[in-house]
């Protein structure tokens, strides 16, 4: 039993050691972890339950990539985007966006890898963006019965996620609205929506997409008139979750850096939802943001 003991001691050992190297930092004795390994490396431990980070040149320094904070301003003084920057001049590789945490960093020292050594390979990470848009526009309620055909008004938001690298066409997004009502159609509601979204055309510039809401909570009110004698006009909530799959369709145009103007034709058809026999109005125009 000993014996198997002191055989776990060495193999944890061995482990360590081809995870773990001892450096010598400004008559500081550290073991470190290796993340990234090329023309500059990243070193890494966890120093009293803190994240310390460093990086090594190609002629053995190792300086210490450090964010300490102004004891006048309060303000962080990020003194390793400093190093980085003097370190990798001239290689147009910025740092306004890198975070002093290992998964920035990483994404970094491997950018930087590759762009000076064409024999350095890496797998990019996944990159999650996302979208806020607001919009307003006018509406018949295609999907509801408008016997006057009547149009009113509409306003939303929307928040839209995708991966960024391997998969920029496919989109999911999350659809707020509500609509107001006319006097010839007293019928108010809200919508919470789970939509996919397929882009037909994804240039720099413009996009142009194709929706389909998945899932939706709709909930409002609705004046009625009963053909009764002495019941007349009538008021009635309603909140319903549904499954309906409806089709749209939208472009965003890209005015700014980080902004899109969004024309869009939302509802109109539904494959599973009961449709109205108007033809459908649904039209929208709005302002999305990269966050």
């Amino acid at each position: 039993m000993k014996k198997h003991f002191l055989l776990l001691g060495f193999l944890a050992l061995g482990f360590l050691g081809f995870s773990q190297q001892s450096y010598t930092i400004n008559n500081e004795t550290l073991e470190l972890e290796t993340a990234v390994e090329g023309n500059l490396d990243l070193l890494w431990t966890i120093d009293d339950g803190t994240y310390r980070y460093f990086v090594k040149e190609k002629n053995g320094n190792i300086q210490e990539l450090v964010n300490t904070k102004n004891a006048n301003t309060r303000k962080y003084q990020e003194e390793y985007k400093s190093v980085l920057n003097a370190l990798t001049e001239g290689y147009g590789v910025p740092t306004d966006q890198v975070n002093l945490t290992l998964y920035s960093l990483e994404d970094f020292f491997n950018t930087y890898n590759a762009t000076t050594d064409l024999s350095y390979n890496f797998e990019p990470r996944a990159k999650l963006q996302t979208r806020l848009g607001l919009f307003g526009g006018i509406t018949n309620q295609p999907l509801v019965e408008n016997p006057n055909n009547a149009s009113v008004p509409f306003f939303g938001l929307e928040f839209e996620f995708f991966e960024a690298t391997k998969l920029p066409r496919h989109a999911l997004f999350f659809h707020f609205r509500h609509a107001l009502e006319a006097d010839d159609f007293e019928y108010t509601s809200t919508q919470i929506a789970i939509g996919y979204r397929y882009r037909v055309i994804n240039k720099d510039r413009f996009n142009v997409y194709g929706n389909l809401k998945l899932v939706t909570y709709d909930f409002g009110n609705a004046t009625y008139t009963s053909s009764l004698p002495g019941v007349g006009d009538y008021d009635e909530s309603f909140s319903n979750i549904d499954v309906p799959f409806i089709l749209g369709l939208g472009a965003d145009f890209r005015v700014t850096e980080n902004g899109y103007i969004t024309f869009a034709y939302h509802d109109i058809y539904a494959l599973f939802s009961d449709n109205s026999d108007n033809f459908p109005i649904d039209f929208a125009l709005g302002f999305k943001m990269n966050l």
